[in-house]
């Protein structure tokens, strides 16, 4: 908790902060990059950095935690610092790093803020950094401890097993360890890092979701190839640099460098009625989720949503359809913007996906995984239906800049 001196302080420089607090983060990384490259070539995605997700996410993160200590909402504030921590232990962060962060972070402030930065403010602010750096450097320890690893020791080899196209742009790897003992076990909803060498030299490093139950001793993640494209604002979203390596290089048997599963995207343990709605690849997730109601014959009301561009671009279609089937009790509702030859039928629609044809069940949890703007207009149908705003649960692939605020 902040001294009550730190929170006027903070109360009384958020604005200004908050208004320049993307130009510090830009800055920031600008000289913690010259001054470790190697953080830029082996561990950050170089990808988000040049697009500024990166920069944008942290500038986010940093405004709501400290937002929150001024009007507590410790639910939100849980929910911020457990993605940041379990995308940190993905990456085999440890705590002596916290420590680099905040030298060219508080640089940062003092060249953007200048004289606005008295001694006052810079300790409350250095206050805020280091309750939000130990609360996560404790719960990151707690990941490496729950995990069975050494603090940061969460790198592994394994081998591919399988190969599989999933779609025109999407491909599947089965892991297996390198001496044939069983992978350890995972929560469903969960991901992994992959780690690859491009020809560059860099170590780039990108989070996949396991795609299939824990239950069969190894790991499946699903990789879709990102091709450059244009954004609506007109700049030019590079092609994704690990998701084409995987895609153009890895076969069976190849060795890949992988992490320990993390991730809070996980079936509560309840048994509640369940929601899972994806499009495109966000339904990685949910794949492995639905694996596992399966395997373990989930008798509870479940509907599934998926929407994509069309049939071809959907990735594990059969499959999905195959494990729907398997559950008793649940339904499935597609959306597909391009149907091709095909005509719309009972739970197989053309457009985009619209909520307010499906039925929820009193007490549901959603679970939502996809592109951003899909995700938010997703929440606020949900809302608009009666769903509380602490049962949609989400993930963000890539940096994450939805904070969404409570209903």
């Amino acid at each position: 908790m902040l001294s009550a001196t730190a929170k006027e302080t903070i109360r009384a420089t958020l604005p200004a902060v908050g208004a320049a607090i993307e130009d510090i983060t830009t800055r920031f990384y600008r000289t913690m990059f010259g001054a470790h490259p190697e953080l830029e070539r082996d561990l950050f995605n170089r990808g988000n950095q040049r697009q500024g997700d990166q920069q944008k996410a942290l500038a986010g993160a940093i405004a709501a935690f400290a937002a929150l200590q001024l009007e507590p909402d410790q639910a939100r504030v849980d929910l911020i610092l457990s993605r940041i921590a379990n995308k940190h232990a993905s990456l085999g962060i440890q705590p002596e790093q916290y420590q680099i962060v905040h030298k060219y972070l508080f640089e940062a402030i003092a060249e953007v803020l200048g004289n606005a930065v008295t001694a006052e403010v810079a300790a409350a602010w250095n206050e805020l950094y280091w309750l939000m750096a130990e609360t996560l450097i404790g719960m990151e320890a707690e990941l490496y401890r729950s995990a069975g690893v050494a603090d940061g020791n969460v790198w592994r080899q394994t081998r591919v097993r399988d190969r599989r196209q999933e779609s025109a742009d999407a491909v599947s790897f089965v892991l297996t360890s390198l001496d044939g003992t069983p992978l350890p076990s995972y929560a469903p909803g969960q991901y992994l890092s992959v780690g690859v060498h491009l020809e560059d030299g860099a170590r780039q490093i990108r989070q996949y979701s396991l795609s299939s139950a824990a239950s069969a001793g190894d790991w499946r993640i699903t990789v879709k190839r990102v091709d450059g494209h244009t954004l609506p604002d007109g700049s030019i979203a590079p092609a994704g640099e690990v998701s084409n390596f995987l895609y153009r290089n890895v076969f069976e048997d190849d060795v890949l460098d992988v992490t320990t599963p993390f991730g809070d995207l996980t079936l509560a343990d309840d048994d509640a009625p369940l929601l899972l709605i994806s499009a495109g690849i966000g339904c990685t997730p949910m794949m492995g989720m639905l694996s596992h109601l399966a395997e373990t014959a989930d008798i509870r009301p479940i509907s599934v949503v998926h929407a994509d561009r069309a049939p071809s671009s959907h990735a594990h279609r059969a499959e999905l359809a195959e494990l729907v089937d398997r559950l008793p009790f649940a339904v499935m509702h597609r959306w597909y913007e391009d149907l091709g030859a095909r005509r719309p039928e009972d739970g197989l629609s053309e457009g985009r996906a619209d909520l307010g044809e499906i039925t929820i069940a009193e007490g549901t949890r959603a679970y939502v995984c996809g592109p951003l703007p899909f995700m938010l207009g997703v929440r606020e149908a949900l809302l608009g239906k009666g769903v509380e705003a602490e049962k949609i649960h989400y993930e963000v692939f890539g940096p994450d800049r939805w904070t969404p605020t409570p209903a």
